[in-house]
């Protein structure tokens, strides 16, 4: 049975042509960057002519950009490290309900250490009020921190105007940009951003490497203490090969993707709101990722949707965050945009990817309402049939 990978939100393909890219760097230019021989050298001109390219598509200096293992890790140092960095100026953080888990519990755990913590409201499409945002601030506020692209719904935030919030009040800005990275605009200039998350394996790139913009003049606290790497903000040896790779999946992203990504999210979505019963969640048109669609099926449970997609046609999706499936409770996204816990349960995620074709999107359209049915008429939730 052909696979139909339609969870591009958890992890991409590796583009053939990064793997190409990468490959020398595990058997011929195998150097430590660290080294001053010439093939320590020949690596470390690799490393940085990586961090370049990063710096470049997202208009930064290349000495602003911090290599890590990824989004969990840059989002933990963005945090952490500001707020203990920081903690003689003040002791109050604010970020969004709707953010992901490692930035949610980095939080939660700085509520531990003596943060205080403001988690903004959002409103039904899951977009924070900049007006909220500035009567949060307090003269003790230190960081906000609100995610670009959800990655369960897909609601892109006005950073624009978020950073125009947070620059007024003269307090730092970060933004998770996993998801939305090479997916829509992202200037750090332009954007008033301070700090920004993005990884590799989102954009057809390895696993296991991402990156932290840092505005230079920022202290930061290291999370990690050893030899003083990427500037002594992340000491490791650093991760050539996956900077290399990471490197060529942002310089093979176009625009052309994103209008190709758009087109099929766009009928896939105008399709399945014609399942009675079902509706979508997050924003419409270009405030949406262009890969994400997040419907609620009411009466079912998402879980037993995926199960059955997967079984019978090979169909990769998931109910929400890969890196929170493996829990039963409803998606805090979900929960915060105000739907039901019951609807919560019934959500179902697709998010494409440039590989993917409408002749995919088609088997999956016809698969699934005959799935819907079914689990409809199991389920002791659902309606009698005559008021279907």
């Amino acid at each position: 049975m052909k696979t139909i990978y339609l969870d591009n939100g958890a992890t991409t393909m590796v583009d053939p042509k990064v793997v190409e890219a990468m490959r020398p760097y595990f058997t011929e230019r195998y150097g430590n960057a660290s080294s001053t021989h010439h093939k320590g050298q020949e690596a470390k001109m690799a490393l940085e002519e990586s961090r370049e390219a990063i710096a470049k598509s997202i208009g930064a200096r290349h000495d602003e950009i911090i290599f890590t293992s990824g989004g969990t890790e840059s989002n933990n140092l963005a945090i952490k490290g500001l707020a203990f960095a920081n903690k003689e100026k003040g002791d109050h953080i604010i970020t969004t309900k709707i953010e992901h888990d490692c930035v949610l519990n980095a939080c939660k755990w700085l509520e531990t250490q003596g943060f205080r913590v403001t988690y903004l409201d959002v409103d039904s499409e899951g977009f924070v009020d900049p007006k909220q945002l500035e009567k949060s601030i307090t003269k003790k506020t230190i960081l906000v921190s609100v995610i670009h692209g959800n990655n369960e719904i897909g609601t892109i935030q006005d950073i624009k105007a978020l950073g125009d919030v947070c620059r007024k009040r003269n307090v730092l800005f970060h933004t998770d940009a996993c998801q939305s990275y090479t997916k829509t605009e992202l200037n750090v200039k332009k954007q008033n951003l301070d700090l920004v998350t993005i990884n590799s394996h989102k954009i057809h790139g390895p696993k296991g490497v991402g990156a932290l913009f840092i505005r230079k003049g920022i202290n930061m606290t290291p999370l990690l203490h050893g030899g003083g790497h990427e500037r002594n903000r992340r000491s490791g040896t650093e991760n050539v090969a996956g900077a290399v790779g990471f490197a060529k999946a942002v310089k093979l992203a176009k625009s052309s993707h994103v209008k190709q990504m758009k087109k099929l999210r766009d009928h896939a979505i105008q399709e399945l709101l014609k399942i009675p019963d079902t509706m979508l969640n997050g924003a419409e048109g270009e405030s949406r990722l262009c890969n994400n669609i997040n419907m609620t099926f009411r009466y079912v449970e998402g879980e037993s949707i995926g199960a059955y997609l997967d079984a019978k046609k090979g169909i990769c999706t998931s109910t929400g965050s890969a890196c929170s499936s493996h829990t039963l409770e409803p998606s805090h996204v979900l929960l915060a945009v105000g739907i039901k816990p019951e609807d919560a349960h019934g959500s179902l995620r697709i998010t494409l990817s440039r590989f993917t074709t409408k002749e995919e999107i088609d088997v999956f359209l016809n698969t699934l309402p005959g799935i819907i049915d079914k689990l409809r008429k199991m389920s002791p939730l659902a309606k009698t049939d005559s008021g279907w």
